[in-house]
């Protein structure tokens, strides 16, 4: 697990030792799992799964948090108490909506800075969105081909997303990457 029980969002500069640390971040699912309370980690299913399979996996290499883009909360820590809701925003003009009413671009810009890599499986319109949150050589982006050179020219790692979050050889791909940097 992460810093925070299922991969909440903790500051990494206060944790001792010299391990990196990396954020992962997607949105929510329209699978909710629960009617009741639970974590959002535990609330969303679906695609969301792969990414949280990729966290798990990554969880076991070094520091690692987890965080959420929610249409009824904006950006939260997987860890989060959550309910099940009715607004999953699914094209641009709902994200314009979202990033309206809850800033959420500004909030992982915020809590983004203390990590050394994030690992970002986000909608295309919504990662356009965010590409000025991160400076050059810290994002793994799984993302829309257009995005192929943008990542290159900042120096992050591109990924293609197709239809899946992640996808399996993504996956395998970033565990490995990951892999590398902390050892680096």
């Amino acid at each position: 697990m992460g810093l925070a029980g299922a991969g909440g969002i903790m500051r990494p500069d206060t944790v001792e030792g010299s391990k990196k640390k990396v954020l992962v971040i997607t949105n929510d699912s329209t699978v909710f799992l629960s009617d009741g309370f639970v974590s959002a980690y535990d609330m969303f299913g679906g695609r969301m799964t792969e990414v949280k399979n990729l966290y798990d996996r990554l969880s076991q290499i070094t520091l690692t948090n987890f965080g959420i883009i929610s249409g009824k909360f904006g950006f939260i820590p997987s860890n989060r108490v959550v309910m099940k809701y009715n607004f999953v925003p699914s094209c641009k003009e709902d994200y314009i909506k979202l990033q309206e009413e809850k800033d959420f671009v500004g909030m992982i810009e915020f809590l983004a800075k203390p990590f050394d890599k994030v690992v970002l499986c986000v909608p295309k319109d919504m990662f356009e969105m965010l590409i000025p949150s991160f400076p050059d050589g810290k994002l793994i982006a799984v993302t829309n081909k257009q995005f192929k050179k943008l990542c290159k020219e900042k120096n992050w790692s591109f990924y293609l997303r197709k239809g899946a979050r992640v996808g399996n050889a993504n996956a395998d791909a970033i565990v490995k990457e990951i892999e590398e940097f902390v050892n680096s």
